[in-house]
């Protein structure tokens, strides 16, 4: 598979690395001081970019026709415009705001435990997530799923930075050399319940971007993360 790798950041280098053991040839790579001008050859774009960057960047490799995995947070006001265009040009474009695994294990259980709290209403809720001082997003994309998943199931009607009424609260905190923790917290006057995820590095960001590719090509239509670690016919 080759590979245009758009975002050459600590994200991008780890998927360069994890892409090469699996085998694949890196034909482009894009960071913060180039500009995307050529795609000549890509079966896959794996974009890691900056926010400010991510629409333009995922708009010209879907105009390519060539398909597009995004974990870049913090442009998704945008992504409806994107998902019309890779229809329009039948191409695929899968985003996450988290491509570990493990997360994405972390999101199921997240969603099931709020299913069970739906009739425990002695319980009050908040998220915290930590992550490196250089990232740029505050709240996580991550910690926003976690908040609109528990919104679907109807314990609250949005989530907040402070403690608004009906509303989650999400704490951020930015700490050197974090790769990334979520903690979604119930609590009542009597006990509180937590469920966490941490990552130890970002190998496990990388690798999920990387089967998310090998996943995706050939395929039309959106997706998420979710659609690859369901397929139980894809090995990773």
């Amino acid at each position: 598979m080759k590979i245009a790798l758009i975002g050459y950041g600590k994200m991008g280098k780890e998927i360069e690395k994890i892409s090469i053991k699996r085998k694949h040839e890196i034909i482009c790579k894009v960071d913060k001081n180039s500009e995307l001008k050529n795609l000549n050859g890509a079966d896959i774009a794996i974009n890691f970019c900056t926010p400010k960057t991510a629409y333009k960047n995922i708009e010209f490799a879907l105009k390519k026709s060539i398909p597009v995995v995004s974990g870049t947070t913090g442009w998704i006001s945008n992504i409806n415009k994107i998902e019309k265009l890779s229809k329009i040009k039948k191409t695929g474009f899968l985003y996450s705001s988290n491509f570990s695994l493990g997360v994405n294990l972390f999101f199921k259980l997240n969603k099931n435990l709020a299913e069970i709290m739906k009739k425990q209403n002695q319980y009050s809720l908040n998220i915290e997530e930590t992550h490196h001082v250089e990232k740029i997003d505050k709240p996580s994309g991550t910690a926003i799923k976690l908040a609109n998943d528990i919104i679907e199931k109807g314990l609250y009607k949005k989530w907040s930075e402070s403690n608004q009424k009906e509303s989650i609260p999400i704490k951020s905190f930015r700490v050197d050399h974090e790769p990334g923790s979520h903690v979604v917290k119930y609590n009542s006057e009597i006990d509180s319940l937590e469920i966490k995820h941490t990552a130890k590095n970002r190998k496990g960001f990388a690798l999920g971007a990387v089967i998310a590719a090998e996943w995706i090509v050939n395929k039309k239509g959106i997706f998420t993360m979710s659609d690859v670690i369901n397929d139980l016919s894809f090995k990773f």
